[in-house]
């Protein structure tokens, strides 16, 4: 092989995709047990490769050549074959101290709390001494005369001003779980996850509620694999490149997610974003119908509105942990807080706001089954609608717009998803479109 990472559990791994956008050379994604790891290096039947979980420390007694950077953190992520001989870099290093830089996030004279002791944490803690921390602390299940338990975390230093994640608590599937409860710690400026899967996870998403700076580990991931690829090629790429390629990676992987009230056209623009995109469409009704045997009105009358409730819940917890796809919600989906968390998990919320005089009474929807019921749910959740969207869509009746538009903000204007001179013509007069 030419280029390749090499890990335990690879199947929902992004470098391969993030390392074929910066060129066009082959990248594999290689799971090696403990026992295959020194075999697999000693015949050195690769170009360069990157290493994760749980083998940045496993690789270092095989290399010929440690980088000073590697060395001092004890962790190596990335290898490459010199004539038969194994130099050992660690660009994780570049990778968080981007996403800090990114965030604007100050850690000179702060207390940072590192969850995990494995190469990232090490990378982390690296990173912080770098950047003058007053005091780092190492968090972890199995506390030392080094590390400390997330119990003395909570109770010793809830005074702590950052909090760095190097666990893979959190990750998919398991994404309903956080390492630590942040609503401890009173002083919480900054927080980062190395989970990039899901996009935003419930670690972040606690931080964010608190007012912190906080982010996933994508951009993190995607900095440390274009420094790679600059190690493996002997080239410099411009800060352009790391920008442009995570604004891809996002764009492909963050589902675009479709509010508004009963009549307001979510499934029909869906089908049409599913068709202009090739993404798969998903309806929440529908696979609520699907999933209980009968109709929504049907669900209301016998089980009551609690138990459909629960069951759309259910159907939007399935549906968010998948990522590249389209979610229309009915119209309810955004009064309960656990589903917005959901579906922000690895999502994007567009709120289509169509003008109240264009919304319908349907007889498939109990609640907005007549005129007065429609005013009287718009009245009651345009508020809610409009403050957990990530982005407005205003238009009466223009679907094709609508897509366009949605398409434009999701993906940029430079992601190959673009209208032909005869789709501008059909979506013009879109009104206001505005965030």
């Amino acid at each position: 092989m030419e280029y390749g990472c090499i890990g335990e559990k690879l199947p929902h791994s992004f470098s391969k995709t993030i390392h074929e956008k910066l060129g066009p050379a082959t990248y594999d994604l290689i799971e090696l047990k403990p026992k295959e790891v020194a075999p697999f290096l000693s015949q050195k039947q690769f170009r360069a490769i990157n290493v994760t979980i749980p083998y940045k420390q496993t690789v270092i007694p095989y290399l010929d050549y440690i980088s000073e950077t590697a060395h001092g953190i004890g962790a190596v992520n990335t290898i490459v074959n010199h004539g038969g001989k194994l130099f050992g870099y660690n660009t994780d290093f570049y990778g968080m101290m981007t996403l800090i830089e990114k965030l604007r996030l100050a850690i000179a004279g702060k207390k940072v709390l590192i969850l995990g002791t494995g190469g990232t944490a090490k990378t982390a803690a690296a990173v912080c001494t770098a950047l003058s921390a007053d005091q780092i602390l190492k968090v972890s299940r199995t506390p030392s005369e080094e590390d400390i338990s997330y119990q003395q975390a909570c109770d010793e230093h809830a005074d702590a001003q950052i909090v760095i994640n190097t666990t893979p608590v959190g990750m998919f599937p398991h994404t309903d779980a956080s390492p630590l409860d942040l609503t401890r710690f009173s002083h919480l400026e900054g927080a980062l996850d190395a989970v990039y899967n899901p996009l935003v996870t419930r670690f972040v998403q606690a931080a964010q509620k608190q007012d912190a700076k906080a982010e996933g580990g994508l951009y993190m991931l995607i900095a440390q694999a274009v420094k790679a690829y600059e190690i493996f090629n002997g080239v410099s790429l411009p800060k352009e490149t790391l920008d442009r390629v995570y604004g891809q990676v996002l764009g492909e992987k963050q589902n675009i997610v479709l509010t508004g009230m009963p009549g307001s056209g979510k499934s029909t623009l869906g089908k049409i974003l599913s068709k202009r995109t090739g993404r798969p469409f998903f309806d929440t009704d529908n696979e609520i119908v699907k999933a209980a045997g009968k109709r929504i009105p049907q669900i209301f009358e016998e089980d009551g509105e609690a138990h459909f409730r629960e069951l759309e819940t259910q159907t939007i917890r399935a549906l968010s942990a998948r990522s590249g796809v389209i979610i229309a919600t009915g119209g309810g989906a955004v009064l309960r807080d656990e589903n917005i968390d959901l579906l922000k998990q690895n999502g994007r919320i567009y709120f289509r706001d169509r003008p109240l005089r264009y919304l319908l009474p349907t007889e498939s929807r109990p609640l907005a089954a007549s005129r007065e019921a429609i005013e009287a749910r718009y009245r009651e959740r345009i508020g809610t609608y409009r403050r957990t969207a990530d982005e407005i869509i205003f238009t009466e009746n223009n679907l094709n717009g609508a897509a366009f538009e949605i398409e434009r903000r999701h993906f940029g204007e430079d992601t190959g998803h673009k209208r032909t001179e005869s789709e501008s013509a059909r979506t013009s007069g879109t009104g206001d479109l505005r965030k």
